[in-house]
């Protein structure tokens, strides 16, 4: 035992010595905008300040941010949820992100998605893993929203399952990468409104055959960067849910707020 502690001690000594040594010769730097700060991985005051938590209120299902407090207001079991939400209920038990998808969470988000910003997985998933806690504490496994496999050869990488395996490190829950399958290509969903982005992802979806054993009768946690409309996480749920498993929930680095409620 003695041993082992002295062997502890000296390997924490050579990690902290290494740490130094990195830390003078590649001094730390913003994640966002490269300027100096006092460890790696880390955001500068005014980046970090530039971010919006998504934190109450906002709808109890599917998450989306409102604008103040009144918006939840409803009576019954329409309380707590927003228009959508009390229009017809999605698929997935409930949906939480760490961000407002605004100009503070794009310096992250998209050097992430697209300019090999894989660095960015990690600090991403802690956030995510602080907001949707109650949401990872329930996880039986964790799986990505999967990229078709010609958008993972252009980028060289699928940034949703980057996030995915990073929440299974900092839970030690299982991660399944491949649970879902993009069965065909779907275009940007960036310009559509709800109702297309629902139709353009019918059907893109399917579980592997080789983990429908794994997922039966066990809770889903869902991992995707940016949620907009919530109809990808819902085509998902809706096979998942199909293939056995007994709830989907999802957790997102972004959401990105609905309009109709910023003026409402």
């Amino acid at each position: 035992m003695a041993a082992r502690q002295a062997f502890q001690r000296l390997s924490g000594g050579v990690r902290r010595a290494s740490l130094r040594v990195l830390d003078t010769l590649l001094p730390p730097r913003c994640l966002a905008c490269e300027g100096e700060v006092q460890a790696q991985g880390a955001l500068c005051a005014a980046c970090f300040a530039g971010l919006t938590p998504i934190t109450a209120p906002c709808c109890d299902r599917c998450g989306v941010p409102f604008a103040h407090a009144g918006q939840a207001e409803a009576t019954g079991s329409a309380a707590g949820l927003c228009p959508r939400c009390r229009r017809g209920l999605p698929a997935f038990l409930s949906a939480r992100a760490a961000f407002r998808y605004d100009a503070g969470a794009k310096r992250l988000i998209l050097p992430f998605k697209h300019a090999d910003r894989t660095d960015l997985a990690m600090p991403l998933a802690r956030q995510m893993a602080r907001i949707g806690a109650p949401l990872l504490a329930r996880a039986e496994v964790i799986a990505p929203v999967p990229a078709h496999w010609r958008r993972v050869l252009q980028r060289r990488y699928d940034q949703a399952a980057l996030l995915a395996r990073a929440l299974g490190a900092l839970s030690a829950k299982p991660v399944l990468p491949d649970l879902l399958r993009r069965a065909r290509q779907t275009p940007p969903l960036a310009d559509k409104g709800a109702a297309e982005r629902a139709a353009t992802v019918a059907g893109a979806f399917v579980v592997s055959s080789r983990w429908r054993a794994a997922i039966a009768g066990r809770r889903v946690l869902l991992v995707d960067d940016v949620m907009t409309s919530g109809a990808t996480a819902e085509a998902c749920s809706l096979v998942l849910l199909g293939a056995g498993a007994s709830a989907v929930e999802v957790l997102a680095a972004a959401r990105v707020p609905d309009p109709r409620l910023r003026d409402a």
